[in-house]
């Protein structure tokens, strides 16, 4: 959500944290995470200095001999297999400098074997939103809910899962006597707060969209004017919702029609409304399918790009959206560029190297017709095929053979037995983490385990992105913990052992073995023209977060103050250089204001062709 914290520090021990009553967006609130954070600075159960499984036992290590083990393993796998052969996991716990700096990092070495956890819990949301209307991302945001007259949860339950969210949907309830819809195939807390509940049968989220839909053209309640204007392909959907009559829609839901139907009047009598799913909609085999219908069925009641309307995607950490903007990513460099030559020279001007050598620096060969380059590396879900699989039917030329755990928690992941037969299989696995965590202990070797104290991210500084695409910076609360070290600087150390920290560096300054978090920001900020992280400078991210009580609550724009008018946390797209000013989006494809304001319109993912007909020419108005 990205709550506001105040802490407190006596004598460099964290004694004390408030929730910050004059933030944005948790305006006092706390989850039961968030009132937690202070036991991170103490350190019961943090690893402590660099270790080593030996024969079933924990040895210690200096810095400079683990790393020095590690990069000399990595460096001989390399040669024998190839760069693809060693896989390297990531993590939202990274800030966007360290998640940019780690995405660079596996660039350099030679592989798009790069992932986290986002591909398992939003990564149906991502291509399922971004395919619809332009940008992967939530389109509003926790504040402008306020402005919400009805609100839809499917898969989401707020109440348990995003208490500071449920804040603001309650303000919506009292300012708006804003409706809200729940379903879920269990009543849950959120749905005691509903004035519609609906219990569906698990999976059937897109039969019942459709249903919903059925009475809305059936009673002529959609926008006529919205579709007409700016959705193209609405009458192939109302073709396909044709035969979802209520019957039909109940065989597969288990819901009545009369439930539908009141689902749909409310949602029509009650605009702009907004829908709102989180994992429940996302965590099934027809995930994007459940993200398109959801999409489509705002656009069908024209809810898009205005206040109080739109997809409110909730995100569970405080830099999952950031992590993905900054192609921690099997399929993308930062910023969604994909994958192709373009996109690789793009990033080599920007990283100001060799686009030659930086294409040396992969498997030349071809795999199914494929170089790795270009193609899309294992994503986390199937790392364990990976290694297991007959390197045969694998697009690389050898399995992995060894493991970066780069503070990803294994347990978020399923197929347990098979992940401990790969990790068995590994020459090598070396966990990043503040903690042991579940790689740890679950693998069942004996020996060549490495595990390195990386900080937790009270003990750097850095930008976190929230849910909103609001960019906050975040300062250090104290020092790094026994002998960990900052994961920016575990990389630099790592680099230099590698032999790419000169290009990894190039221009960004190193302090006492630590690269310099602003350098960092700047340099992704010269890169990242598709989604706008171009204007989102260090000072001005400081400066929001410095007075962030002169933010409104609702409308999160600065009233008065160094950062007057402009929108708190600068939030993507944040349009041209940090001295043009751009007040950053609050709400996306809002075509009431320029772009320079903070507007703009959808982004067909396919151009302005589809299946040889051109939505420009059909829906041009003079």
């Amino acid at each position: 959500m990205g709550c506001g914290i105040y802490a407190e520090v006596q004598d460099g021990v964290w004694t004390h944290q408030e929730p910050a009553f004059d933030h944005p967006f948790n305006a006092g609130g706390h989850c039961a995470k968030g009132a937690a954070l202070r036991e991170h600075g103490h350190g019961e159960r943090r690893v402590k200095y660099p270790m080593k499984l030996v024969n079933g036992k924990w040895k210690k290590l200096s810095w400079d001999q683990a790393l020095t083990e590690v990069s000399q393993q990595v460096l001989k796998i390399r040669e024998e297999s190839g760069p693809d052969s060693v896989y390297f996991l990531g993590s939202a716990k990274h800030n966007n400098e360290q998640a940019y700096l780690f995405r660079k990092m596996v660039s350099l070495w030679g592989t798009n074997n790069v992932d986290h956890q986002a591909r398992i819990c939003h990564s149906t949301t991502v291509a399922g939103v971004a395919n619809t209307w332009g940008y992967g991302a939530m389109t509003n945001s926790l504040n402008d809910m306020h402005n919400c007259k009805s609100i839809l949860f499917i898969g989401s339950n707020p109440a348990e899962a995003h208490p500071v969210a449920m804040q603001h949907i309650l303000i919506a309830k009292e300012r708006n006597n804003c409706k809200i819809v729940v379903v879920d195939p269990r009543r849950t807390r959120t749905a005691a707060k509903s004035d519609h509940y609906v219990s569906l049968r698990p999976g059937s989220d897109v039969a019942f969209i459709w249903g919903v839909l059925y009475h809305i053209f059936q009673n002529g309640w959609e926008d006529k004017e919205f579709i007409r204007q700016r959705v193209w392909g609405m009458d192939d959907v109302r073709a396909e919702v044709a035969k979802w009559n209520p019957a039909e829609v109940e065989r597969v839901t288990g819901v009545k029609e009369a439930d539908v139907y009141q689902t749909a009047k409310m949602l029509s009598e009650n605009r702009p409304g907004c829908v709102v799913w989180c994992m429940g909609g996302t965590q099934h085999t027809t995930g994007n399918n459940n993200t398109r219908a959801y999409c489509i069925l705002e656009l069908a009641l024209g809810n898009m790009g205005k206040s109080g309307g739109g997809a409110n995607i909730f995100r569970g950490h405080d830099n999952v959206q950031g992590a993905t903007d900054f192609g921690v990513l099997s399929d993308n460099l930062p910023g969604y560029y994909g994958l192709s030559e373009g996109a690789w020279k793009h990033w080599s001007k920007v990283w100001d190297v060799d686009y030659e050598w930086l294409q040396g620096r992969f498997d030349q060969n071809e795999y199914h017709g494929k170089k790795p380059m270009y193609n899309a590396g294992i994503p986390v879900s199937r790392w364990i095929d990976g290694v297991l699989e007959n390197k045969a039917n694998i697009e690389q030329n050898d399995n992995i053979r060894a493991m970066f755990y780069w503070g990803h928690a294994v347990n978020s992941q399923t197929r347990g037995p098979e992940m401990r037969k790969a990790m068995g299989k590994l020459d090598m696995m070396v966990i990043v983490d503040p903690y042991p965590g579940v790689a740890a202990v679950m693998n069942g070797r004996t020996d060549n385990v490495y595990l390195l104290p990386a900080t937790t991210q009270f003990e750097t500084t850095g930008s976190v992105t929230a849910t909103n695409r609001s960019i906050q910076w975040r300062d250090q609360v104290i020092e790094p913990l026994f002998e960990s070290k900052p994961d920016h600087e575990i990389m630099y150390l790592l680099s230099q052992k590698l032999g790419i920290s000169d290009q990894l560096f190039k221009h960004i300054k190193i302090e006492n073995n630590r690269p310099v978090i602003e350098d960092i920001t700047r340099e992704y900020n010269k890169g990242m023209w598709t989604i706008g992280y171009t204007g989102q400078s260090p000072e001005r991210l400081k400066a929001h977060q410095k007075n962030w009580h002169t933010f409104d609550n609702t409308s999160l724009e600065a009233v008065g103050g160094p950062a007057n008018g402009e929108t708190y946390g600068l939030p993507w797209p944040c349009w041209g250089t940090p001295e043009m000013k751009h007040p950053g989006t609050h709400i996306l494809y809002d075509t009431s204001k320029t772009v320079a304001q903070g507007g703009g319109n959808f982004r067909a993912r396919f151009g302005v062709e589809r299946n040889g007909e051109s939505y420009w020419l059909t829906t041009a108005t003079h």
